[in-house]
């Protein structure tokens, strides 16, 4: 559960199935009652027919739990870390950061810093799409230490740079403007 929109999704599954939930939060949900064999298969299909997944292993579940960290770092909140992003996950998550950053590894292929940026990238595609804001606020609201920063790392993942990138945006929408 990544969203918002998922959490409500677990929450009405849960009620239809009769069950009784406590926090339903990004990536887990708490049920009061002891969950059966026969009743986990039914939260896994009513889950699975909205296009969730309900997950057991706890390795994978771990893995689920730094991934919803970083998305809500990254897409929810605009507050800058006090702490460095290793010892907040490791806090965070109750697990060692080498352990965490070397199971993420082995499991996704690709390092949490490497997830972390192309979250922040694709944050910052959606910013310059709503064209509210200028890329000086967007490196401030996405703690880049510098516009510079910001667009270096925005070219070597997109291959453009952000003015670019936001040109043919703002091409495309035109385009889409003349259709009929």
């Amino acid at each position: 559960m990544v969203c918002i929109r998922c959490k409500m999704v677990v929450k009405d599954e849960l009620t239809k199935l009769g069950l009784h939930y406590g926090e339903v939060a990004l990536g887990e949900a708490e049920v009061v009652e002891t969950i059966s064999a026969d009743m986990r298969e039914k939260i896994r299909t009513a889950l699975f027919k909205s296009g969730l997944e309900l997950m057991d292993d706890k390795k994978s579940v771990l893995i689920q739990k730094i991934k919803n960290v970083i998305i809500e770092l990254v897409h929810y909140s605009e507050e800058p870390l006090t702490v460095n992003f290793s010892d907040f996950l490791s806090k965070k998550l109750t697990h060692d950061y080498t352990y965490l950053a070397n199971l993420f590894s082995e499991v996704q292929g690709t390092t949490i810093e490497q997830f972390i940026i192309a979250h922040k990238i694709e944050r910052v595609k959606e910013l310059l799409v709503y064209n509210e804001l200028n890329l000086t606020e967007i490196a401030y609201l996405m703690h880049y230490s510098s516009v510079a920063h910001l667009s270096t790392q925005f070219k070597k993942v997109t291959g453009l740079t952000p003015s670019h990138f936001k040109k043919l945006r703002i091409k495309r929408r035109t385009l889409l403007d003349n259709v009929e």
